[in-house]
């Protein structure tokens, strides 16, 4: 694919997806393991145990030993999941302006159901519900 040097990318992140994780290395651990971790081993050319040692950040003698990014690169490529990449955009580039909108709108449907829910909850507001 061939991107034009002005283009603007929009894109549409997943609510919490940079607090479900603590990290890079974390969310490609649960990447893989959702995909299937033997089937990613084979797809990344990696064997099985070798592929556990690098999402763990080191091998079974305490080596370090985690994922190159020629072998990250391999993953996004092969798989095509930009999760990561997400989470990075995510927890690295937050706009501002935008997560405000996003709480206010959060803020808005809240304020739109606490009548109903105060009413179920048997607390009376002094306000008749229409």
């Amino acid at each position: 694919m061939t991107v034009p040097s002005n283009a603007q990318l929009t894109l549409k992140l997943e609510d919490g997806l940079a607090d479900r994780h603590l990290s890079l290395r974390d969310c490609m651990v649960h990447q893989v393991y959702a995909r299937g971790h033997g089937r990613m081993a084979n797809l990344l050319d990696i064997g099985p145990s070798h592929l556990t040692e690098k999402l763990a950040g080191a091998d079974s003698s305490g080596a370090k030993r985690g994922m190159t990014l020629d072998e990250f690169e391999r993953y996004l490529e092969k798989t095509g999941d930009m999760t990561p990449i997400l989470y990075l955009v995510a927890k690295f580039m937050r706009d501002p302006a935008a997560a405000q909108q996003d709480a206010l709108s959060k803020l808005t449907q809240f304020a739109e159901s606490l009548p109903a829910l105060l009413a179920a909850a048997g607390i009376k507001t002094g306000r008749s519900h229409r």
